[in-house]
């Protein structure tokens, strides 16, 4: 009998566990400039970051390489990657700008919701699949939140799917935000 009543008082006594484990818990949320990622952003702060006490945010946003824009040439049978390197320089500007945006625009609905956690911007070069799922391993994040665009599953195989990818890759527990209701009409 007493070994039922110290189960029942370890069970109660859990939710204040699972609130001070949870208040050391670092939580990464995966932003581009959707709006979906920005509706994850949202979900997490309300559900996630503001219920749950977390510690620590961080904003990742993933943009290709400039390699991602070279395109093979093939000149007498050889085939080459060519850009010019002013053309790589401008588009690495164009990106590094939009990237700061997007991590800026995150940060800022942070700040909008009054989300009393420490919220820091990190920008990833890479194939955005890859990129976050290293970032996440290298920061040791406890929950990865992103948003779905909602593709049907034609598009998704032909394009692929970047929270497919993660939910099935990434060292943490992933939680995908779908797109609201109101956004599907």
């Amino acid at each position: 009998m007493e070994e039922k009543g110290a189960a029942e008082a370890a069970a109660m006594s859990g939710g204040e566990a699972g609130a001070e484990a949870s208040a050391g818990m670092k939580v990464a949320v995966a932003v581009d400039a959707s709006e979906e990622s920005l509706h994850a952003l949202a979900w997490a702060l309300d559900n996630i970051v503001v219920r749950r006490g977390v510690s620590s945010l961080v904003i990742v946003h993933a943009q290709p390489g400039a390699d991602h824009y070279v395109y093979p040439v093939a000149a007498h049978g050889i085939a080459i990657a060519y850009a010019p390197a002013a053309a790589i320089e401008s588009m690495r500007k164009a990106q590094d700008e939009i990237s700061r945006k997007v991590v800026s625009r995150a940060l800022d609905a942070c700040k909008q919701r009054e989300a009393s956690v420490n919220a820091t911007g990190a920008i990833l070069e890479g194939d955005a699949k890859e990129a976050i799922c290293q970032a996440v391993e290298e920061m040791h994040a406890d929950l990865l939140v992103l948003g779905s665009r909602g593709l049907g599953k034609i598009k998704r195989a032909f394009l692929g799917s970047v929270s497919d990818y993660l939910v099935h890759h990434a060292c943490c527990p992933v939680l995908v935000v779908k797109p609201s209701k109101a956004h599907d009409k």
